[in-house]
């Protein structure tokens, strides 16, 4: 995992979470984190994906982790979204895709045949020193959670 960036090598990123606050991803340093990517809030795989890892959350928060969610959508719709979906974690706005573009995934998707360039769903387990254990790019809303959670669960 080695081509990934490590949180340390994010560090002048800053995206403002749901809330407006401004937040690096170094801030979670000496926490496991499963951080995911999805396209657009409210939208059926992306409120399947969500939902998957607030179901789950009560696993991954006993074992001291956390989730973080990242898309395009401005503050305002992810703070609407989350409080919806009653989300228990961090929705990070990254309107630049600057961070989704540090992880490889901000890229060429198609829909009935126009391309056009988006976020691809993708998650990333990341450990306490900062550095990636486990990811998944291109993958579906429901295996995204069973496997995002796996890999957070397992011991490292």
């Amino acid at each position: 995992m080695s081509e990934l960036p490590s949180l340390q090598a994010l560090s002048a990123i800053s995206l403002q979470d749901d809330t407006g606050r401004a937040v690096s991803l170094t801030e979670f340093l000496g926490k496991r984190l499963l951080i995911f990517f999805f396209p657009e809030a409210g939208t059926p795989g992306c409120t399947e994906q969500a939902c998957g890892f607030r179901d789950a959350f009560p696993q991954i928060q006993a074992r001291g982790a956390l989730v973080i969610g990242v898309s395009p959508d401005p503050p305002e719709a992810l703070a609407k979204w989350r409080a919806k979906e009653r989300l228990p974690y961090v929705l990070l706005s990254d309107p630049e895709h600057r961070l989704a573009r540090a992880f490889g995934v901000w890229g060429e998707k198609s829909l009935y045949g126009k391309k056009y360039m988006g976020v691809i769903r993708s998650h990333f387990v990341i450990g306490a020193d900062g550095r990636v254990e486990a990811a998944e790019i291109k993958v579906s809303p429901k295996e995204s959670v069973q496997k995002g959670v796996a890999a957070l669960l397992k011991d490292t």
